[in-house]
């Protein structure tokens, strides 16, 4: 997808993440489980268009830099299967869905992509991957499902993903 008819902020920047996108299937499947927790009223929940996985999140980056970004994040990719199972609140009252074992191909991914922001100047999180999927912010005590999820998701590629404020998510460029 491009960024015809989008207006760049004022600074000229764009907040940007690179994730694992889900297609369709697999992000209602995921949209379907969610459904069965039992949250609390002040739960915002994330709508089923914006589930995703973050591999990096970069901030801001000076618009100029996008197209020397978007080459650098073009490399070679095997697909993987990654099962999210494991249901999770964490401190601060975030539900999110968890792969019980991570994938020796995400955490090269992962890796890859950190090598490919640093080789254009885009500094990388120190943190160690946790790959998860965000249901809910403020979810406060929210119960989940007794089963777990054991959501299958055959990954096909990633994306380079824009955060606009007030405005949702636009996926800039995908890479299969």
């Amino acid at each position: 997808m491009g960024m015809e008819g989008h207006r760049p902020d004022a600074s000229g920047n764009a907040r940007l993440f690179i994730a694992l996108w889900p297609d369709p299937a697999v992000r209602d499947a995921i949209a379907a489980w969610s459904e069965r927790w039992r949250w609390n009223a002040s739960a915002k929940r994330v709508g089923a268009g914006h589930l995703h996985l973050t591999l990096h999140f970069l901030g801001d980056v000076p618009r100029e830099q996008l197209p020397a970004l978007r080459r650098a994040l073009a490399l070679p990719f095997a697909p993987f299967t990654l099962v999210l199972e494991r249901a999770v609140q964490w401190r601060g009252g975030t539900a999110v869905l968890e792969p019980a074992r991570v994938p020796l191909r995400l955490r090269e991914l992962h890796a890859a992509l950190g090598d490919a922001l640093r080789s254009v100047a885009i500094p990388v999180e120190a943190r160690a991957l946790r790959p998860h999927v965000t249901l809910a912010r403020r979810a406060g005590p929210a119960e989940p499902p007794g089963s777990a999820a054991q959501l299958r998701w055959r990954v096909a590629g990633y994306a380079l993903v824009e955060s606009r404020p007030g405005a949702g998510y636009e996926v800039l460029q995908t890479y299969l």
